[in-house]
């Protein structure tokens, strides 16, 4: 058994995704088949997590769904309503939702985060994303008016000030703007608020929020940007960064990237933490782990892969593709919404010499190197974090609640046992707890 050497806890939040990340999750025999939309399931495994001592529950959201959608994707609840459920019933986890910056307005969004903060006492995070499926424009009266659907580019452009819309608006009210003083009947001090009176190339804003910050200053900003593009907003923009890395050397390379351009921002590599998701698969045996991964893998079948994979390349048809030859080259297909991911999936099947089949089964069921017994699951998790390629994880369990469960009762308490992770809480806000420290809304 490996011992800790390592000075600095991890960090671990769990992406809750209905039924579980897999594609076929549904048919799992331990599934809740109507997950997505059953408070009491997510409440449960909220509350399970908490007890835990993870730092964030995370829910993603989409815009835009077909036929050929994850079957969690399919009907979800909107996330911040989600939210807004969990945080009367949690005392100290994070609750971090999605919300698109191409598809909202910054002042919606930062009353809406901001109650969230408010309600949950300071435990609010927003994880930022651009909507890269253009067929999200339809859903918002944008199909044919030019431009409907951004570009990848445009995309962040946008997301970056509208980023600086939404903070300037949570500084609206300086901490003591509100007196309150019954006797002299004056209830604000009118200098200390502020309108933002923004104009810029995508928002025009004037201000001021009508709502106060919470205890934690700001919601926590997570972003998990991996095109050159996405980088760059996210080392300079986010507090957290979900990472996917297949292993650790390419995972040490992503975070000394992000740390170096953090720097360059005008940052310090120790304002964001990289937190490498994960989709752990934990046996009595190591054998047994493999042997459990298999039938996860095989409760999806060639013709739902092939369609989801399709749909990171523009909902290609794959019918006068042959399944069992190399992978075909696509061109730039799919490098408008998913660049990134496009491109990897490109890279590694030219790499592995990988054929179509082998592809849309991957990347329903992508290997990792956190299947195994509850040590060799710690033993890595400890590596990773020893060597630099992350400061934390993000569990994304191929099935719920199965997998969480088994996460949180067998490696854990091995974590715990190394010092690598905490017993308690240490603080109330999810800015500390994830070490980020007090946050002075108008110092950024």
């Amino acid at each position: 058994m490996m011992q800790s050497t390592a000075s600095k806890k991890m960090r671990i939040g769990t992406f809750l995704s209905g039924t579980g990340s897999n594609m076929g999750s549904w048919r799992h025999p331990e599934s809740v088949p109507d997950g997505a939309v059953n408070l009491g399931h997510y409440l449960e495994m909220t509350r399970q997590a908490e007890a835990a001592k993870l730092d964030f529950v995370f829910f993603g959201d989409g815009l835009y769904i077909s036929e050929k959608s994850h079957p969690n994707f399919l009907t979800r609840f909107e996330p911040l309503t989600l939210l807004a459920a969990l945080a009367p019933a949690t005392t100290h986890i994070g609750l971090v939702a999605t919300l698109s910056t191409t598809y909202s307005e910054p002042f919606t969004v930062a009353r809406q985060f901001g109650t969230i903060d408010l309600l949950s006492q300071g435990r609010a995070g927003w994880n930022i994303v651009t909507s890269p499926l253009a067929g999200t424009a339809a859903n918002y009266g944008k199909a044919g008016i030019e431009p409907d659907h951004p570009n990848h580019d445009v995309r962040y452009r946008m997301a970056n000030e509208f980023v600086d819309v939404t903070e300037g608006l949570w500084s609206s009210w300086e901490n003591d703007a509100f007196l309150r003083d019954k006797e002299r009947g004056q209830f604000i001090d009118p200098n200390k608020l502020h309108a933002l009176n923004h104009e810029g190339e995508f928002f025009s804003v004037a201000g001021p929020l009508n709502l106060i910050h919470s205890r934690q200053g700001q919601p926590v900003l997570f972003q998990a940007g991996a095109s050159e593009a996405g980088r760059d907003f996210a080392a300079s923009r986010a507090d957290a960064i979900f990472a996917v890395q297949p292993e650790i050397g390419s995972a040490k390379r992503f975070r000394t990237n992000l740390h170096e351009r953090a720097i360059k921002s005008g940052r310090r590599q120790s304002d964001i933490l990289i937190l490498q998701g994960i989709g752990p698969v934990v046996g009595r045996t190591h054998h047994e782990a493999e042997e459990k991964f298999r039938a996860i893998g095989d409760l999806v079948n060639i013709d739902v892969a092939l369609a989801y994979l399709g749909r990171f390349f523009d909902d290609i048809d794959w019918s006068s593709y042959d399944l069992d030859a190399p992978f075909p080259d696509l061109g730039d297909r799919g490098r408008g919404g998913w660049q990134s991911t496009t491109d990897g999936i490109k890279k590694y099947a030219n790499k592995a010499g990988l054929t179509l089949r082998e592809v849309a089964l991957g990347t329903t069921t992508p290997r990792h190197p956190f299947i195994g017994t509850a040590t060799e699951i710690a033993d890595n998790m400890q590596s990773w974090i020893e060597e630099g390629a992350a400061d934390g994880f993000m569990l994304d369990c191929p099935v719920l609640p199965t997998g969480m469960t088994e996460f949180i009762n067998e490696v854990v308490p091995i974590l715990v046992e190394r010092g690598l992770f905490r017993d308690e809480y240490e603080a109330e806000t999810l800015r500390e707890n994830l070490g980020l420290g007090a946050f002075d809304p108008g110092t950024r």
